[in-house]
């Protein structure tokens, strides 16, 4: 269990949800690893809370795909597999492509407007290297492309796999060596939108998802060895 878990307090959340998202970024950020032990005794000592709230979060967590509890061994953090994130990516980038091609048409001048602040925050962040709020506009970026998509329900959809999804882009983005590359990503994106051309926008996603792919397999691969065992 890591030492740098410390509860999140936030008044506007209920302590349940306070738990969660503490747990949910200790993942994000790989202070919890994965296959390590979510014990409910020790988590709700260190955090000082009781057990209840404890097992509520980890109930939500696994509903996010970010934990997995097995029959008399309780609960883990889910493994990050090759198969898994080629699951999630295959779903997500067939929305994201129906997603962006449909703002292409749809996406208005506020909306590009929010997408060009984006991309200067964006930059900012970049020169910083500062991961997390990399991580914090990017998906702003992209929640901003769903909702010009007019689609409620294909947002609803993208936003049920946002949990999953994330780990893996969190770990993309910790990982890259170029972060620079990322803002060009966003950039032609931003651009086909604006020039509303769907297919530019389809195949500027297809790639900015596909580099993730590649970006996220080559970190499974390389940490495969030090994941713990998952026997009881």
């Amino acid at each position: 269990m890591t030492d740098n878990l410390t509860l999140q307090m936030n008044t506007e959340c209920s302590l349940r949800d306070v738990v969660f998202n503490t747990l949910r970024d200790a993942i994000l950020i790989g202070e919890l690893s994965p296959g390590e032990r979510l014990m409910e005794t020790k988590l709700a000592n260190r955090l000082g809370v009781s057990r209840t709230p404890v097992r509520e979060a980890i109930h939500m967590l696994e509903s996010e795909g970010l934990a997995v509890t097995a029959p008399h061994c309780g609960a883990r953090v889910a493994a990050m597999t090759e198969e898994d994130l080629e699951n999630v990516l295959e779903i997500r980038c067939s929305l994201e492509e129906l997603a962006v091609s449909k703002a292409a048409i749809n996406i208005s001048n506020e909306q590009l407007t929010k997408l060009e602040k984006s991309l200067d925050h964006f930059e900012q962040a970049v020169r910083r290297r500062d991961v997390r709020l990399i991580v914090e506009i990017d998906e702003e970026f992209h929640q901003t492309i769903f909702q010009a998509s007019g689609n409620p329900r294909l947002h609803s959809m993208i936003i049920n796999l946002k949990g999953q999804m994330l780990r893996y882009r969190y770990q993309y983005i910790r990982e890259s060596a170029d972060h620079k590359a990322l803002l060009l990503e966003h950039r032609q994106i931003f651009d086909s939108l604006k020039n509303h051309d769907p297919d530019a926008a389809k195949r500027h996603i297809r790639g900015h998802l596909d580099n993730q792919l590649e970006g996220v397999r080559a970190v499974i691969r390389k940490g495969s060895k030090g994941v713990p065992d998952e026997s009881c």
